[in-house]
């Protein structure tokens, strides 16, 4: 794959011309009638021609893969990609895994691994919660340890979305146990596929099997694989946590597995068809939950423009507690819309989509961050109230309640 980019150069601050030169790159190459690429190579192809243009990351530097672009300019691509329904734009905003690696990784993992992250051919989970360490991720006991030529990691992981299909895992374990708990860990990128690696899928209520327990017994991690400094693992997992409660803020978590519906299913459209769009009070409650998606946009592009600035800003937990209270209230005024019928199930039916809805709501209540958690980052780092008290926060972790019990 290549490292250099095509010819690129666009002046920053002219968002016109970047418009014009996207809007031709895509007439090219993107059957905007068909939705999909113009080429025979399919789409893993086009995301390719994606990255090799510049467009995949457009706010980087022309030498890490990007095209230099401003802030309004890279907002310009995504929005010619978004509107003739073309995939790979904008990535330096949402891609977990490229943008950590981007802002903490050596050169050398940086080569390695963004291309393929970018383009899709690599693909990720996120190594983050314990049994023992779920509201309090702090708390975790899995270990890595240096044996003088690689890490060797022991300990598991719960509720990993993806474990099963990715190639690597952002794993965040302990290093230090003489340390508070918050200094003692680090951040690795490891191998997924190796034999100390065991994956087991959990079931869920809705049918999906989202969600896995992994176990890491002697799994080993190279050296050039840790991120950041030994240690400074909670400040490249903030990074991390920021750009996936960007996406399930924008309602990543409101997508059905297998559907060809939009994610965002219209309660006017449910209303209309069960006739009950003329009652007021059904009404009133669309209108409120339609103002909620209104202000939770404009509180995202405030929290995108503070990522725009290296910020991993508190803004991110705002949006991702909203669009969780949002998903459970689209399911509650949908269930009240069709009365009686909610209780049907059965394939093609709209009672069997809102019941899905309902029960995948609690997924975006959780992942990311419980919604508890939103609130303590909220009222702390937002609104300026005194920290939850933590009668373990300075104390080394082998002496701490986590470990004592």
């Amino acid at each position: 794959m290549s490292e250099a980019p095509e010819a690129k150069q666009v002046p920053s601050s002219a968002t016109g011309e970047v418009h014009a030169a996207v809007t031709a790159w895509l007439d090219q190459r993107w059957d905007a009638a068909a939705s999909k690429p113009k080429d025979a190579g399919g789409l893993r192809a086009f995301r390719a021609k994606v990255f090799e243009a510049g467009w995949a990351a457009p706010g980087w530097p022309l030498e890490w893969w990007g095209r230099g672009l401003g802030k309004d300019d890279a907002q310009a691509v995504v929005a010619a990609f978004r509107r003739v329904g073309a995939p790979g734009a904008g990535q330096d905003r949402t891609n977990i895994p490229a943008s950590t690696l981007m802002r903490f990784a050596s050169e050398e993992l940086k080569r390695k691994l963004i291309p393929g992250f970018l383009t899709g051919e690599l693909s990720s989970c996120l190594l983050y919660s314990e049994p023992g360490a779920g509201s309090d991720l702090a708390a975790l006991r899995t270990r890595a340890v240096w044996n003088g030529e690689q890490w060797i990691v022991n300990g598991q992981k719960v509720w990993i979305s993806g474990a099963h299909k990715a190639d690597y895992g952002l794993l965040l374990a302990r290093t230090n146990w003489d340390v508070p708990k918050h200094d003692g860990l680090s951040f690795f990128f490891i191998e997924m596929r190796q034999p100390g690696i065991l994956i087991r899928p959990i079931n869920q209520i809705t049918g999906d099997s989202h969600f896995n327990e992994v176990f890491l017994d002697n799994a080993v991690v190279p050296a050039m694989n840790l991120l950041g400094a030994e240690g400074h693992g909670w400040r490249v997992l903030q990074t991390a946590l920021a750009v996936e409660r960007l996406i399930m803020g924008e309602g990543a978590g409101e997508r059905r597995q297998g559907s060809a519906e939009s994610n965002v299913v219209s309660l006017i459209a449910v209303a209309r068809e069960a006739g009950c769009l003329g009652d007021p009070l059904i009404r009133q409650q669309i209108a409120k939950a339609t103002a909620y998606r209104q202000l939770n946009a404009l509180n995202m592009a405030r929290a995108k423009e503070e990522m725009a600035h290296g910020s991993s800003s508190p803004i991110m937990s705002l949006g991702k507690l909203a669009m969780s209270r949002i998903l459970h209230e689209d399911a509650r005024v949908m269930t009240q819309i069709l009365g009686a019928a909610s209780l049907l199930d059965g394939e093609g039916t709209r009672a069997a989509d809102v019941n899905y809805r309902t029960a995948n709501a609690y997924m975006t209540s959780i992942g990311g961050g419980t919604d508890q958690i939103q609130r303590n980052i909220i009222g702390e780092r937002v609104l300026g109230l005194p920290r939850e008290l933590e009668l373990d926060r300075d104390v080394p972790f082998r002496d701490s309640r986590a470990v004592r019990g």
